[in-house]
């Protein structure tokens, strides 16, 4: 899996949000926000990072956390996980979530967990994620570590 397209993928998804917020356009959480949308986050992601490789491989390009060394599985894997989860924690917070439309325009998540209990996990898995990151970075002389 690769934390870097996991990421991406989440920077993605929430473009679209800022786009609305400051455009004053609702819903906020629109069409990247459902599985649909997530799914094609994951495609464009991939091929965003095959698109990269190409150009790297014929220009100068910094390969930061050897992005390079990924292999499109990892990217796709990482993507895919950053997307869907995405979709989901958003599902259980913001009312104006449709995950699963355009086949349904419920949003079953919202609400099940408090958002205080979701706020708090987020921050605990981050730190979890964030010594993970410190020791794989000691492991591994500094290099890697993502």
């Amino acid at each position: 899996m690769s934390f870097l397209s996991f990421c991406a993928a989440n920077v993605l998804i929430d473009l679209e949000s800022l786009y609305n917020l400051i455009h004053q356009r609702h819903p906020v959480h629109a069409f990247f926000h459902t599985y649909v949308g997530a799914t094609l986050v994951v495609v464009a992601a991939v091929l965003l990072f095959l698109g990269l490789r190409a150009f790297a491989s014929r220009y100068w390009f910094p390969n930061l956390f050897r992005w390079r060394e990924l292999s499109s599985k990892q990217v796709g894997i990482g993507a895919a996980l950053g997307a869907y989860s995405h979709v989901v924690l958003d599902s259980a917070m913001h009312s104006d979530m449709r995950p699963l439309s355009p086949f349904a325009l419920g949003n079953l998540l919202l609400g099940v967990v408090p958002l205080s209990t979701l706020h708090l996990a987020c921050l605990v898995l981050g730190a979890v994620g964030g010594v993970v990151v410190a020791v794989r970075w000691f492991v591994n002389g500094g290099e890697n570590a993502l």
